[in-house]
Order: C-alpha cells, then sequence, then structure tokens
C-alpha cells in the first residue's frame, strides 16, 4: 500500500490574512490560499479552486481547511490516519450542527459509528475536507467554470458526478468559530460542529470506528420543526424538499397515533412544562418527537450495521460513550431557530440535553416487537 502524504492549505481572504497565518502556524499547515480577488463580489469558491491548486507534486492526499476554524494540533495526523484507513473516499472533518447531514452524523453517534456516508443532495461542507490527489484535481477541472460562488455546493454536485458521497467523521475535532461570514451565511447564526470532542476521543474512532453507509429515513430539525428525509431523496423531483415528519411518516410504517402515543405516556411533563415556558410549547413538543424519532433510528441502525460488541477496544467504547454525550448536547441548540439560539444560558441548555435524551431513551419502544407488546 502506498505510504499516505498529506499536503494542505488554508482557505482565507486579505481581511482574516493574519488569522489565517495563526491557524496555519498552529496546526502546521502548509501555504494561505488567498482570494485572488478579494474586491469582487464574494465567492468561496474562487478562493477554493486556489487551495485545491495547492496539491504538492509527492502528495497522495490534500486537505482544505477554512481560516474560520478551530483544531487541535493533531488534526494533521488524525487527517493521515484517516485517508490510510479510507485512500480513495472524500473524509470530511466538520459538520454542521443544524444540516441534514448534522442529523446523519448525530444518528450515527448515537448508534455507535465512527463515520457515516454524507446526504447526497445536501452541500458537502467543507471547513475541513481532505480529498486524494487525483479526485482534487479533478474537481478543480468540475468547478472551474462554474458560476456557483459556494465551493460547499460545488463540492456536492462534483461527488455527485463520481457517484460517491463523502465520508463524515461522526467525532468532529473541528469546530467553527464566531458567527461572521464573509460567503453570506451570518443569517444562519451560530453555526457549531455537531458532535464536538477532543482529539483523543477521535483517534480511536476514526481509526477503528465502523461506518454507517446505509441511512434508512432520517429525523431532522430545522427553525424549531421536525423533518424527515427518506432512503432515496437525492433522486426525487425536488430533493432538497422539506417534509413535515407527520407528512411523511406514514411512509416508514409508523403511525402518526403510535408516536404520540409513546410521547403521551413517556414525555416527563414537568421538564417538558419547563422547556416550553422558555422556548415555547410547540418547540418542546418538536424537539420531543424528533430525539424519539432520532433514537428509533439508531437504536435500529446498530441493531443491523453495527459489528458485534466482542473485540471492541476498551478506549473506542469509552469514546463512544463521550460522543453520544456531544451529540446529544447540540441537538436541541441545532433546533432551534438561530435567533434563539445565542440567548440559550448554560443551565437552559442543560435542561435542553435532559430532555433530549428523556426522548431519545424511549425511541426502542417505536421498534416492531415493542410496538407490539404496547399494543
Amino acid at each position: 500500500m502506498t505510504a499516505v502524504r498529506v499536503s494542505s492549505a488554508v482557505m482565507t481572504h486579505p481581511v482574516r490574512r493574519d488569522q489565517a497565518e495563526a491557524l496555519a502556524t498552529r496546526l502546521g499547515l502548509g501555504g494561505l490560499a488567498m482570494d485572488p480577488d478579494p474586491n469582487g463580489a464574494p465567492s468561496a469558491l474562487r478562493t477554493a479552486l486556489v487551495a485545491w491548486s495547492a496539491v504538492s507534486d509527492t502528495a497522495t492526499h490534500h486537505l482544505v481547511v477554512q481560516d474560520d476554524v478551530a483544531a487541535p494540533p493533531e488534526l494533521l495526523g488524525l487527517v493521515a490516519g484517516s485517508a490510510s484507513r479510507f485512500p480513495e473516499d472524500a473524509l470530511i472533518f466538520y459538520t454542521n450542527w443544524h444540516a441534514r447531514n448534522g442529523a446523519a452524523a448525530r444518528l450515527a453517534a448515537l448508534a455507535g459509528a465512527g463515520w457515516v456516508r454524507a446526504v447526497p443532495e445536501e452541500f458537502a461542507p467543507t471547513l475541513a475536507i481532505c480529498l486524494p490527489a487525483d479526485m482534487a484535481t479533478g474537481f478543480r477541472r468540475f468547478a472551474r467554470d462554474s458560476a456557483e460562488r459556494h465551493d460547499d455546493e460545488v463540492m456536492a454536485m462534483f461527488l455527485r458526478q463520481v457517484g460517491r458521497a463523502g465520508l463524515l467523521s461522526v467525532p468532529n475535532v473541528v469546530e467553527h468559530i464566531g458567527t461572521s461570514s464573509i460567503n453570506g451565511h451570518a443569517s444562519q447564526g451560530v453555526r457549531r460542529a455537531v458532535c464536538p470532542v477532543g482529539a483523543a476521543d477521535a483517534r480511536p474512532l476514526l481509526c477503528h470506528g465502523w461506518v454507517l453507509e446505509e441511512l434508512d429515513w432520517l429525523p431532522y430539525m430545522r427553525y424549531g420543526e421536525g423533518y424527515l428525509r427518506m432512503a432515496g431523496q437525492e433522486k426525487a423531483a425536488d430533493p432538497r424538499h422539506h417534509a413535515r415528519w407527520q407528512e411523511a411518516l406514514p411512509a416508514t410504517g409508523l403511525t402518526e397515533g403510535q408516536v404520540r402515543d409513546v410521547a403521551r405516556r413517556n414525555c416527563p411533563p414537568d421538564t417538558a412544562s419547563e422547556v416550553a415556558r422558555h422556548f415555547g410549547a410547540p418547540f418542546a413538543e418538536e424537539l420531543w418527537i424528533h430525539c424519539l424519532l432520532l433514537g428509533r433510528q439508531a437504536e435500529d441502525a446498530a441493531r443491523r450495521h453495527a459489528p458485534q460488541a466482542a473485540g471492541i477496544r476498551a478506549e473506542t467504547d469509552q469514546a463512544r460513550v463521550r460522543l453520544r454525550g456531544a451529540a446529544v448536547s447540540t441537538v436541541a441548540l441545532a433546533g432551534l431557530p438561530p435567533e434563539r439560539r445565542p440567548g440559550v444560558l448554560p443551565e437552559h441548555a442543560e435542561l435542553l440535553t435532559a430532555y433530549a435524551w428523556s426522548a431519545i431513551r424511549c425511541g426502542s419502544l417505536l421498534l416492531g416487537p415493542a410496538l407490539v407488546r404496547r399494543g
């Protein structure tokens, strides 16, 4: 097997040059990929093409990192190890907590996976992404004449053409910092990693964690409401259609009556009232049902796809426990409307996390045998 050699570049703009240089120095990354037209209309793709042109002659893989992130000093080592394990895949090391891909990573974390295949129809997160060198060349050719300014959208288009969506690192060691956006995403508010963990916990999961390749229906939240993404949705006439959970639920084999019955019997009334007092009754109801469905799907994925526990390293098992905690800590914050996120106090975040866990732990009640027994 050819030894992996990773070159790297940091995408930046002159207004963030100092920030980018500090990041590159701290992480031992390659040079800066500067926006070639800093006074032009905002375009992340314009800068991304510079970054993906910086593949060194000896590199087997190339990592591109954006300048508004934080990451541990071990990042390059973690990337190289991951590329050794998955040498032909696009590897994505940061996933937004409020996107469909974020929901996929959160579900995978709860199922115990270390990696999950990205949702094909959504943008491909590009804050920290590694491509094989030949794929980087292919992306440049694909993207150089595009009129699209968002590199994450063009990356997703490219990966769809290649026929293989990226692999999302379930443990996120890369974190987005700040809320400003040169490329016009500030309206999305606070944007964070879906499963933030340290390098020590990420390493065993990236090296030994199993891959969730098959995504069944996927619960996700946006702007305070719950939705479902169905398997194969990328082939639909409108692949980015957001189907409310009530609308899509019949295709899952569940009924709204079953879901609401489990909620009626098991949602903790005092905690629900407290969440409703701070964030409104509609959000409290939507969050609990979303987490119930999330728990159901995570349990189902673990039963159907996870390898047997025999031979699992102790450090990997302990890391999974902490990863699950990280994943659940972001579910309610990500589900809130963007304007509500900055005002969430630490004690409110703890309340929301406990409330989310109360629903996730009931997810197995929606699996087949449990429904028969409850019937």
